[in-house]
């Protein structure tokens, strides 16, 4: 057990500890039987590579959806899931545009897993379609985009659509203890959050030349290393963290001012290998983020939180504990398992249980929204090497675009 760093009696006695919470470990959790589906729904896949077709698979092994249709830029990775999925050879679509005929074929609900740049048009056409929408993040690159789903979110709200966008902290047993007893006002007064996105070098490591158009960017994810494409490496990787932070502390910041560079030796590409930021509250909270990818400690995706009264931290993966420690709400806490698969299945039994019992608050659109502002405001701060306001960031309104020029319509 040493090599785990957790001993028998320290693992079964922090699982006593959450029985008596109400709060069971989440591989206690997982073993629950769900319940029966009601019905089946017609669900469309857009973007059907690695991740798309892994979550296209937890769709179908829930029970309660049919993949109906899928539809990616190129017609053999659509035909590659469709096959895996069992789809009709009529209801695979490719191109841009193939979006658009996957919800003309039939599908009640949306699985987004493309390119973030296309997210904001993608969702647009389900929502007026009618159709709900199963979101991945970050939900846009840019404040344009953002605006737009926050206006989605509420539409869907108003049409009785379900629209969820997919992070996982905020589902894990663990982690919700830890934000309830600081809602609660475990930590006292707010007075710091540090927040970490670290990925140990992966984009150093692959960093191809461009081709003559936009389509040698649109696979094995090579886009996010574009930021008019995926948002810069704060959108598309620390985002997890952000969101978390902005859901324990119900706030996003009202400015940033922070250093970002690029430090490969030969970057092919714009995405940021390095930003070191300070947030401030409106409380006044100061929120400190550091996102990395160059050689460090591995992944690490993780939120400190700062009171007068307490501390605490919440996990994504790793071996250490989310926890609040110190004052009258202290908590051991325990470790966060397999958050990756069982975050996802976790929001697509959510899902489906909002669709068929009618809950179309929406909720995650808007922390999302926040969140991927909050992005934004930091990317912008640290590319300008300046102070910059979010209410600056909203106001410029500054739109990303892409030369789409010789791609498949």
């Amino acid at each position: 057990m040493k090599s785990t760093g957790t001993t028998r009696r320290e693992f079964v006695g922090g699982a006593l500890a959450l029985s008596a919470l109400g709060v069971m470990p989440a591989s206690a959790q997982e073993k629950k039987p769900e319940p029966k589906p009601k019905r089946k729904i017609k669900v469309g896949v857009v973007g059907c590579g690695g991740r798309g077709a892994w979550i296209a698979g937890f769709f179908k092994q829930h029970g309660g959806f049919e993949v109906h249709a899928v539809a990616d830029y190129f017609q053999k990775v659509a035909d590659r899931c469709g096959d895996k999925l069992g789809v009709d050879k009529a209801r695979r679509f490719s191109g841009l545009s193939g979006y658009k005929k996957l919800i003309e074929s039939g599908i009640e609900a949306m699985i987004i897993e493309d390119i973030p740049y296309f997210y904001p048009e993608q969702s647009k056409a389900a929502v007026e379609a009618g159709c709900h929408v199963f979101m991945a993040k970050p939900i846009a690159v840019d404040v344009p985009g953002c605006l737009t789903i926050e206006s989605l979110g509420k539409q869907a709200t108003r049409k009785k659509l379900c629209f969820l966008v997919d992070y996982q902290m905020p589902t894990d047993p663990v982690n919700i203890e830890v934000a309830k007893r600081v809602w609660a006002g475990g930590l006292g007064k707010h007075l710091a959050v540090m927040t970490v996105g670290h990925q140990g070098g992966t984009t150093m490591l692959n960093d191809p030349p461009k081709g003559k158009n936009l389509e040698s960017r649109m696979q094995g994810q090579v886009w996010n290393r574009d930021i008019a494409l995926g948002g810069d490496h704060i959108c598309v990787y620390d985002i997890h963290s952000i969101d978390a932070a902005i859901w324990v502390i119900r706030q996003r910041p009202v400015s940033a001012v922070g250093y970002s560079k690029i430090c490969r030796a030969k970057p092919l590409s714009d995405c940021n290998d390095l930003t070191f930021l300070v947030y401030e509250c409106a409380d006044g909270t100061l929120w400190n983020h550091q996102s990395l990818i160059i050689p460090s400690f591995g992944k690490n995706l993780t939120c400190y939180f700062s009171g007068q009264r307490a501390s605490a931290r919440i996990c994504y993966w790793g071996k250490e504990k989310s926890f609040l420690r110190g004052g009258a709400k202290h908590f051991g806490g325990g470790q966060v398992v397999s958050l990756y698969d069982r975050g996802a299945k976790r929001n697509i039994a959510t899902f489906y249980k909002n669709i068929t019992e009618g809950e179309f608050k929406n909720e995650t659109v808007t922390r999302a929204v926040d969140g991927t502002l909050t992005a934004i405001l930091g990317r912008e701060a640290g590319t300008r090497k300046v102070k910059l306001t979010m209410e600056q960031v909203i106001k410029e309104n500054k739109k990303l675009t892409v030369d789409l020029s010789g791609l498949k319509a």
